[in-house]
């Protein structure tokens, strides 16, 4: 491998003005999640402690090895929805290293609205169980929650029935889990913690029943105490449907680290490693190298040389496509294949991606993907040389390789380029943001104009001839949509990426994410490769 060489020079006006642009969307950044995971009134603060309870923050701490780091998923989710009254969906999700061992922690933030289920809550719970399953890891509940918002159960209950179905899938696979009960374990939610393989709950305040008193009541007349129906003592000495009664969350969770301490560990795949070393070249200039404005371009080797261990990449290619930037690195001493744009994909770009990802499937080598893409290039010429088709050859491949995709939106992220680069819809392991980036089927401009040209000539077959400044008004209306849709935080606040991340932060980011999808074998694709 060679070190990357950088051009950059970290003293032109171009680099400050995207280095002072970037400090302030990093600057943003933190001052969002730090409201979202920390800032709640007093009076819910309060709450809380009258009820004798830690907040789910405090929680974390007690229950994660100290020191270690937490890889947290989508802080931001909700947070442009609900009149941002359920910040982080009311749920904390992560991996996390407890007792020595990586563990999925879905833990409720009962500070606010009782921890309710809102309709992200529930897809926030589908995606980290989701991604305990991919890569075998077990799975911690700390359940706290009022359950349901009775508001929106219809969107609820279109998605609820997926976590107990995982659930009983993570138990067929062999993967531990545990449920921690802090609070109420109400109606569907009760099989939360009856599914997992052991289950601790806290005296006075935990509670497990398919209905509360008040309902039992409505329903049979009967007459119960909420400990009578559903508490520790009684699930833990009468049905058995607990194991552990406990007097206090701090109990909790000291009793919650003893037990993981006695699962069996699990090796880790077999895969090329080195020792690992920090970037060569600063990844403090990635705030001077991307652009303020999603429509410049940038070289994405000089993100990549500020990401990879000692700065060293093993080009592939490096002298076709170049729209494309493929080749191998190590990230924190693991081998990873990345593929990163420079732009619009063409066909040369395309076949070049096909062959460098079936080298990687057949090698075992998990592959990056690093997006600046506006979409495969469009044009008579470019539809004569078979554009769809090579396109066509890089989805496939993509779509089909085994060994574990991780993503990163760096820039933009448009229409088929998004797909073609293991975005959302096409089941990357993990896949983050930067808070500068966008995404859409297409940009805001050329949808206005497309859009536009649509209404306007539909008006007009109605017998009806818009004035220029209805034209006008017509398009800003697009453009007004667009902007907000395929914005960042509107984004991540829709669990269209598994959270927003500094791009400092992203050589860690991504080496956590290594660490985690190893928890399972890598398999090797037999077969020949094709130059495509």
């Amino acid at each position: 491998m060679r070190r990357l060489e950088t051009h950059v020079d970290t003293a032109s006006a171009t680099y400050r003005a995207y280095r002072e642009h970037n400090l302030a969307l990093a600057d943003e950044l933190r001052t969002t999640l730090h409201a979202a995971k920390h800032e709640r009134t007093q009076k819910a603060l309060d709450r809380l402690a009258e009820q004798d309870k830690l907040t789910v923050r405090r929680r974390l701490e007690l229950l994660l090895d100290p020191g270690t780091p937490f890889l947290e998923f989508s802080a931001l989710a909700a947070n442009r929805h609900y009149d941002g009254e359920a910040p982080q969906a009311l749920l904390v999700t992560g991996i996390g290293v407890v007792s020595g061992r990586e563990v999925v922690v879905i833990a409720n933030d009962s500070s606010l609205k009782g921890g309710a289920w809102y309709p992200i809550t529930t897809r926030k719970i589908v995606r980290a169980l989701e991604i305990a399953l991919e890569n075998g890891l077990p799975v911690v509940h700390m359940l706290d929650s009022g359950g349901a918002n009775l508001h929106l159960q219809d969107e609820i209950y279109a998605t609820a029935g997926h976590i107990f179905k995982q659930q009983c899938q993570l138990s067929a696979a062999g993967i531990a889990q545990l449920a921690v009960v802090f609070g109420y374990c109400t109606a569907g939610a009760a099989y939360t913690p009856t599914l997992c393989d052991q289950t601790i709950m806290v005296r006075e305040r935990g509670a497990i029943f398919l209905a509360g008193p008040p309902l039992v009541k409505a329903a049979t007349g009967e007459i119960v105490s909420t400990e009578d129906l559903g508490g520790a003592d009684m699930h833990t000495s009468v049905s058995g449907v607990a194991d552990y009664a406990v007097d206090s969350e701090v109990d909790a969770l000291e009793l919650a680290r003893d037990v993981i301490a006695m699962w069996a560990r699990r090796g880790k795949a077999d895969v090329d490693r080195r020792a690992p070393e920090p970037p060569y070249h600063d990844p403090l200039e990635l705030y001077g190298i991307i652009p303020d404005d999603v429509k410049k371009q940038f070289e994405m080797r000089e993100v990549i040389a500020r990401i990879v261990d000692g700065s060293l990449f093993h080009e592939f290619k490096p002298d076709y496509g170049d729209t494309l930037v493929t080749g191998w690195a190590f990230l924190w001493g693991m081998k990873v294949g990345i593929l990163g744009n420079n732009g619009v994909i063409y066909s040369e770009a395309a076949n070049k991606a096909a062959t460098f990802m079936q080298l990687c499937d057949r090698d075992g080598i998990p592959l990056l993907f690093l997006h600046n893409v506006t979409g495969f290039m469009v044009g008579r010429e470019y539809e004569r040389r078979g554009i769809t088709k090579d396109g066509a050859k890089m989805l496939m491949v993509q779509a089909n390789v085994t060994v574990p995709k991780l993503s990163v939106l760096c820039h933009a992220s448009q229409g088929a380029g998004n797909y073609a680069m293991s975005g959302r819809t096409w089941d990357p392991r993990f896949l983050y943001a930067w808070p500068n980036s966008r995404s859409s089927i297409m940009g805001p401009e050329v949808a206005a104009d497309t859009l536009t040209h649509v209404r306007v000539s539909a008006l007009r077959r109605q017998g009806t001839d818009p004035t220029p400044e209805e034209i006008a008004s017509i398009r800003d209306d697009v453009i007004a949509h667009f902007e907000e849709t395929y914005h960042s935080y509107y984004l991540t606040s829709d669990l269209r990426d598994d959270g927003l991340i500094d791009p400092t932060d992203t050589r860690n980011t991504l080496g956590m994410s290594l660490s985690a999808v190893l928890n399972t074998p890598i398999v090797r694709t037999p077969g020949g490769v094709l130059r495509i």
